[in-house]
């Protein structure tokens, strides 16, 4: 499928490169998380539709993990 002639697996891949991008304006070392945890997700999507991408799938599946580790199990220490 594509829209404004670009295709669907580009528009996951920009999308995905503005939450990273907005991660990084978080003040708060939670928000970041959670919104780079979003950016990883749609990295992931999109190395699986890129005829899976491994690198982008790997790396950004790694970095979810740790998003996900420090907001749910480490919770209450200082980063």
């Amino acid at each position: 499928m594509i829209f404004l002639n670009i295709s669907i697996t580009e528009w996951i891949g920009y999308i995905a490169t503005v939450v990273l991008l907005a991660s990084f304006t978080m003040k708060h070392l939670r928000a970041l998380r959670l919104v780079n945890s979003v950016a990883c997700v749609l990295f992931v999507l999109d190395g699986i539709l890129l005829s899976k991408a491994w690198p982008i799938i790997i790396s950004n599946a790694a970095i979810f993990s740790i998003n996900i580790y420090y907001l749910y199990f480490k919770k209450n220490s200082k980063i």
